[in-house]
């Protein structure tokens, strides 16, 4: 009886609540009503509020909508609407409405207020506004304010435009990726007076539509548009109307952007190429910059506005696609460096620097005789391409903030007889010149110095003071605990070193090799030496899990977390100073060069572009950094060492000589390369399936690469495959299927979820290798901009051509023969990739299923042989004390005391087991439960 009378009185308060509820809405709309002027327009007569025109409610008669756009109305809003509690719509936009404009409700998700008479916004008015996504209150003669913090608040905001809406400052940086708004897709913010520059947030961000243009006279938007290049999904781009300075980006990653208004800044430097071949470009507009080089020549179709005709810009002629002279286009590759200083773009018009009055060019018979930028506070780096001016005889670059070293081959120029650099921020060694040419290298403190020594307080290994020559010894490789004795230890030190040795060269052969015991509370501490490099395992503290050290006197060092640190100096020398001829590829990140060491041993080395130094580029630097020194498997590219250097970042991996996937898929014909055949693919396919489903649940955590397409995935001269590129890695947080996280990838490969919502699981891996497969078995592009339109997205049309089973056959790429014998696996691998690419990730197969698909259809390998240098090689597949046995019978020693070992490293106690943690990424091979 007690519980029924609970249970009715719950009922009947919260019958009243909700009745009271429907009283104040009615009561708020008709206060509503009052307060417009010329009400009866709008036909509000009926007592029941949810009748009215431009209302809408729920089934509990409360208002959920307000939507009296376009009117005519006039009149003030009254601050009561902030009480209508289940409001998820306010649209009063194209009206003259007056006043300020007041708080709404919390539910809010559409705010359309944009051309009306309103006067101010509350500086709180965005608190806890947690589910607005679109808000649009531009044209109001709002009294100057900047764009509030409390915006912070509305973490699903898709679209925020406040057109001329009195706002000034600065854009802030939380409306880039690290903010809180994951699908913020559309931002506008013209005319207004908004001054700095594009918040370095932006790059890497979802947005797609970017309006920033037509800043008035109290505020102008400068700085570099460097930015925009790491803005992947740009579909508009309108910044005219401001004072941008330095050059066009590089847009090559931008395969969605159709609208490109550049207009009315002070842009200087080369049209890039990537503006002219973006795929999607319907109309660019650079009229009134300073321009430089040859007037670009676009595609068919393309509405350009270069106003060639009136000269707005510097081009060298007028006319589009011909080409500069030679000597105009040498001075240009000098001044890239400095990133085509204004001053400079401003006289440098026509076509013949002698015949027009160039600064800081003095002609002599046609030819370029002197160049003079003293005291023109120019920074950047003195550029290699001055030697292309043969006929110089004074290069004068003092009493500027010149970095950087003085290019070697400026000691090419055969008629040069006086270099000043004089009064710069130059460092580094000084190449040997002719003895007639006067140098002049005063007032650069550094000059002589490596970047290291040029840093002040810092010592070569990165570290300040005595702190830098106590860590200058390197890689931690940990300390191996238990009942090994010293002189096993010292083997196993040996064997790894000769491994390490044989893979990269880093150092030089060990000498000697010296056993120190130690001393610590539990009788474990040891430290091993190589006299000569320096190599040596040490512990010194209680207790079971202590680090040890791998250490070398030479030009690598490694550092605390086990990361292999490599000099610039080493890798200039292996790249031949990072040489045009030794480039393998070039990407949004940079370019990746081909090194060889001095025992033939070959390198990558990937160098991100100064562009990457951002906060976006260290990030992914970083990351890859500590993905692959937490990973290891034989399908996932090794990294070797890495390189910080000032502005340098470099990183070192294994050589994949045979390159990337999509240049054997796409572009064999142009590398003149035979196709892939069927089982090849197939082959490839399970590498990867093996290398992901590693990362998803063999490793020690789950980790989600999130950009796997075909160029992230490399072939040795094996042609078997290893997934590269993890600098958009994620690490799954511990218990969680899904997180959110920035959106990040390649268009194309997306899974449509992780897409809309930002949310990532395991399956946006999924759905991208099973768009790999399509192309694997087509042949054709993720997007390919050269078919009909509905045939342009490869899983849209692979789908459709799925269904029909009488036009299976034209699925599969052309090049290769079917068969009896093989089209059965042609349709297993189809199928599969179709599961892949589900629209839901609960239908998606994990990678294991995906192995155990493709494993059956793929001939099993032979391993190769090992060669006699390999006897104290590591199996990555082995477990410690499968490779610990693997010694003692090579060597006919007992010195491993192996039972003990093996119930130690399999003990329940991860604290207590020994883990070799090798440079670069080497000790997770033991540890790892890949058993492939």
């Amino acid at each position: 009886m007690k519980a029924y009378v609970v249970v009715l009185l719950l009922f009947c308060v919260g019958f009243f609540e909700c009745a009271w509820c429907q009283n104040n809405d009615v009561a708020v709309m008709n206060t509503l009503k009052k307060a417009i002027k010329e009400p009866n327009d709008l036909q509000w007569n009926d007592p029941d509020v949810c009748k009215w025109e431009h209302v809408q409610c729920n089934t509990m008669k409360r208002v959920t909508a307000i939507q009296i756009g376009g009117q005519s109305l006039n009149g003030s809003l009254p601050k009561e609407l902030l009480q209508l509690s289940e409001l998820t719509r306010f649209e009063c936009m194209n009206n003259a409405f007056t006043g300020p404009f007041p708080n709404m409700p919390k539910s809010l998700e559409v705010l359309l207020i944009h051309n009306n008479n309103f006067n101010s916004m509350s500086g709180d008015f965005f608190n806890g506004m947690t589910n607005l996504q679109d808000v649009s209150i531009g044209y109001n003669p709002f009294s100057n304010w900047e764009i509030p913090d409390s915006l912070k608040d509305c973490d699903d905001l898709r679209s925020f435009s406040a057109i001329s809406a009195g706002l000034v400052g600065r854009i802030p940086d939380f409306l880039g990726k690290d903010g809180p708004f994951p699908g913020l897709v559309s931002l506008s913010l013209s005319f207004n007076s908004l001054e700095g520059g594009l918040p370095a947030t932006f790059s890497g961000s979802s947005i797609e539509t970017l309006w920033v243009n037509g800043q008035n006279s109290d505020g102008k938007l400068n700085g570099t548009l460097d930015v925009l290049k790491g803005m992947m999904y740009l579909k508009q781009i309108w910044v005219h109307g401001n004072s941008f300075t330095g050059p066009i980006p590089d847009l090559s990653n931008h395969d969605q952007l159709f609208d490109v208004s550049l207009r009315d800044n002070q842009l200087t430097g080369v049209v890039p190429p990537s503006l002219t071949a973006l795929p999607a470009l319907k109309v660019v507009n650079l009229t009134n910059n300073l321009l430089q080089g040859s007037p670009p020549l676009f595609k068919d179709g393309v509405r350009v506005d270069n106003d060639l005709e009136k000269g707005t810009n510097s081009f060298c002629t007028k006319k589009a696609g011909e080409p500069c002279s030679p000597l105009v286009d040498a001075l240009l590759s000098v001044v890239e460096p400095l990133g085509y200083p204004l001053r400079l773009a401003e006289s440098w018009k026509g076509n013949d620097p002698c015949a027009q009055s160039w600064i800081g060019i003095v002609c002599s018979s046609g030819n370029v005789s002197i160049v003079s930028f003293q005291s023109l506070n120019l920074s950047g780096k003195i550029s290699p391409s001055f030697s292309r001016l043969t006929s110089l005889t004074k290069l004068l670059l003092a009493n500027n903030d010149l970095t950087g070293t003085i290019p070697s081959e400026l000691t090419s120029m055969p008629l040069l007889k006086e270099l000043d650099v004089s009064n710069n921020k130059l460092f580094g060694k000084v190449p040997s010149f002719r003895g007639d040419v006067v140098l002049k290298t005063g007032g650069n403190p550094d000059i002589g110095k490596d970047a290291s020594q040029a840093l002040p307080g810092l010592s070569p290994g990165g570290k300040s003071g005595s702190e830098g020559k106590k860590h200058n010894t390197g890689a931690i490789v940990g300390t191996v605990v238990g009942s090994f004795s010293l002189l096993g230890i010292a083997a196993l030190v040996f064997a790894m070193y000769r491994r390490k040795h044989k893979r990269a060269s880093k150092v030089q052969s060990p000498s000697a090799i010296v056993v120190h015991p130690g001393h610590s509370g539990d009788g474990n501490a040891l430290k091993i030496s190589v006299s000569g490099t320096g190599v040596g395992v040490s512990s010194d503290g209680g207790g079971g899990g202590g680090t040890g050290v791998f250490s070398t006197t030479s030009s690598v060092q490694h550092l605390e977390a086990g990361n292999m640190v490599i000099s610039i100096q080493v890798l200039r020398e292996v790249t031949n100073n990072f040489s045009e001829g030794n480039i393998l590829g070039r990407g949004g990140f940079g370019t990746v060069y081909k090194g060889e060491l001095h025992d033939g041993t070959k390198i990558a080395v990937k160098r991100m572009e100064s562009g990457m130094m951002g906060e976006k580029g260290l990030t992914e630097f970083e990351s890859e950094i500590a993905v692959l020194t937490r990973v290891r498997h034989r399908h996932l590219v090794a990294l070797e060492g890495h390189c910080l250097d000032g502005n340098e970042r470099l990183l070192v991996y294994e050589y994949m000589p045979q390159g990337p996937l999509s240049k054997h898929l796409f572009e064999w014909k142009e590398e003149g390369l035979l196709p892939l055949e069927w089982k090849r693919r197939l082959s490839i396919a399970l590498d990867v399936a093996r290398g992901v489903e590693y990362l998803h649940g063999l490793a020690q955590q789950i980790f989600i690469h999130r950009d796997i397409k075909p160029s992230n995935i490399l072939l040795g001269d094996d042609m078997r495959a290893k997934v590269s590129d993890f600098g958009l890695v994620r690490l799954a947080p511990e218990g969680k299927a899904s997180f959110e996280t920035r959106l990040a990838g390649t268009f194309g490969y997306l899974a449509p979820e992780y897409a809309v919502t930002g949310r990532v699981t395991t399956k946006v891996d999924v759905y991208s290798y099973g768009v790999i497969l399509m192309e694997m078995i087509t042949g054709r592009k993720a997007i390919d901009n050269s078919q009909p339109e509905e045939n342009v997205h490869l899983v849209t049309w692979f789908r459709r051509m799925l269904l029909n089973k009488d036009s299976f056959t034209k699925l599969i790429d052309p090049i290769m023969d079917v068969d009896e014998e093989t089209l059965p696996s042609f349709r297993t691998v189809a199928e599969l990739a179709g599961h892949c690419c589900a629209r839901e990730p609960y239908q998606r197969p994990d990678m294991s299923h995906v192995v155990n698909v493709l494993a059956p259809l793929v001939e099993i390998w032979k391993p190769s042989e090992a060669d006699d240098d390999d006897i104290y090689a590591i199996d990555l597949d082995m477990t410690l004390p499968q490779a610990l046995s693997k010694w003692q019978a090579i060597e006919g020693k007992n010195t491993f005391d192996v039972s003990c070992t093996s119930s130690m490293l399999t003990s329940g106690d991860t604290t207590q087991s020994s883990i070799l943690t090798r440079p670069s990424g080497f000790a997770d091979s033991f540890t790892s439960n890949d058993g492939r």
